[in-house]
């Protein structure tokens, strides 16, 4: 064989995918609890001890990794050497890449600053707008980000409040790093008042240059490059990334290629592979739910105008408030009675499994406990409802002397053709597609382009995270995996 042990170290669970290159086969799975309050490398060694187990094969990695008893290694036979094998990783754990964003105007800059780092894999815990006020600071600092992207202004535009926020970031305590994506004009001075209080700078280009006109790839650039460089060792990832064969990377990125990959295809010396063209995909862990849309979103009746920032084709938003197990608690102040009467559930079922999940976010809703299990299933449909309506663009009439006018908000994905689910209580549900048409529209979504009729595909064995972590050395073998292994309903 020739091995690829993707890993993807989760919020709730440390996941290892072994890749059989030749034979283009997860050749095992496994999983174990994050073991981030103490080290990661404790709970990757129990996933790595059932990854051997499985393959009957002893993996040699680096005298960081703690052996499995030796009682349990003399019954493995042909031991694989670092040579034969690489390890790639991507990282969600403690909280993933926390970042709070600032813009000027709310619909432009702060949005585009808002999609910059959400496409690069961060969880935007804050998107601010016009100068920061006294209240902002104080909440900037509670949050603690490990960076904030400071844009504001187009290129020759206003100065003043990227400047003014600049000061004002300067005296917030914390050891994040500053991304300065607005106004070419201001980036100079603005590096110069922040470096002054030791702030760690990066200067990119203008997140939107121009009235209207995103450019996210250079903030996303620069997100990727200080996860590297300085979020792996606060994260306790060092040792992880000692034994990789290339860099970390969050997992939402790794993600987020998996996804563009799957849409688009690849087109390379040996040929056109096709993707399957425009969908969504929704991935509920412990602590966020992420959403993924790959498709144009322009409007599909021409007698529609877009109001706002024309959105990019590729987009994430993460809901840090929508969460299985560390967000269970935010969770569920977004219930009310619809929610109970539609599955059929008592709050006091909702709080007893809430009391669980806080006390052992490992949980799962096994045995006796069907009431549980129906819980799980009714707030995993409600998560993905919640943050389908986040994501998705909206109509809105309005009437002009010119007569009624229909303007879209946001992206219309009414005729996105498949919506894949992934994560845990997606995948692990008797009844996956009842959570994942949660994303269809329904008579309760009034003006919300979400879309009609979808395909419903699961990613059942748990590999979309990996096969972005794959794509970046073999995106060809990782399409057709991805093409194989999405289960249909």
């Amino acid at each position: 064989m020739s091995l690829i042990l993707c890993t993807d170290f989760g919020s709730t669970f440390t996941k290892i995918t072994a890749i059989d290159t030749q034979s283009g086969e997860i050749a095992a799975f496994a999983k174990s609890f994050t073991t981030i309050e103490t080290n990661v490398m404790d709970g990757f060694s129990i996933a790595l001890a059932e990854i051997e187990k499985q393959l009957g094969v002893l993996i040699r990695h680096c005298e960081e990794r703690k052996r499995p008893p030796r009682s349990a290694r003399g019954r493995l036979r042909n031991p694989v050497n670092t040579e034969q094998l690489q390890f790639l990783a991507a990282s969600s754990a403690a909280g993933g890449l926390k970042m709070v964003s600032s813009g000027l105007v709310p619909d432009l800059t702060a949005k585009a600053s808002r999609l910059a780092a959400s496409s690069a894999g961060a969880k935007v815990l804050k998107t601010y707008s016009y100068e920061l006020t006294a209240a902002d600071t104080l909440e900037i600092a509670e949050i603690a980000p490990d960076i904030i992207l400071l844009s504001g202004g187009i290129d020759g535009g206003n100065k003043d409040v990227l400047l003014k926020n600049a000061e004002t970031i300067s005296q917030i305590p914390g050891a994040f790093c500053v991304i300065i994506a607005g106004n070419r004009n201001a980036a100079d001075e603005s590096r110069e008042i922040l470096t002054k209080t030791g702030k760690r700078t990066v200067v990119c280009e203008n997140v939107m240059p121009e009235f209207g006109k995103l450019n996210i790839a250079p903030a996303k650039a620069a997100i990727r490059e200080l996860f590297i460089e300085n979020i792996i060792s606060a994260k306790g990832l060092d040792q992880a990334q000692a034994i990789m064969s290339a860099e970390i990377v969050p997992t939402p990125l790794a993600v987020f290629d998996a996804a563009k990959l799957l849409s688009e295809g690849i087109d390379d010396a040996d040929g056109f592979e096709e993707g399957l063209g425009q969908l969504m995909i929704f991935d509920l862990g412990g602590a966020t739910t992420d959403v993924y849309s790959m498709a144009d979103g322009l409007p599909k009746n021409p007698q529609v105008y877009v109001q706002g920032l024309l959105e990019p084709t590729n987009k994430r938003t993460v809901e840090g408030d929508i969460g299985m197990r560390y967000s269970l608690a935010p969770m569920l102040e977004l219930l009310d009675h619809h929610f109970y009467n539609e599955h059929g559930i008592t709050e006091a079922e909702v709080a007893a499994w809430k009391a669980i999940c806080l006390k052992d976010p490992s949980a799962l809703p096994i045995g006796e406990h069907a009431a549980y299990k129906r819980v799980e299933q009714a707030l995993a449909s409600e998560a993905v409802r919640v943050s389908a309506m986040r994501h998705v663009g909206f109509y809105e009439r309005s009437y002009t002397p010119m007569g009624e006018v229909i303007i879209q908000t946001g992206k219309d994905l009414s005729t996105v053709k498949y919506v894949i689910g992934t994560g845990g209580a997606i995948i692990n549900s008797a009844d996956w597609a009842q959570i994942l048409q949660a994303a269809a529209y329904s008579p309760r979504d009034v003006n919300l382009l979400k879309p009609q009729k979808p395909l419903l595909l699961l990613d059942k064995e748990y590999c979309l995270s990996a096969m972005g972590l794959l794509a970046q050395k073999y995106p060809r073998l990782a399409l057709k995996m991805m093409k194989e292994k999405m289960v249909n309903v």
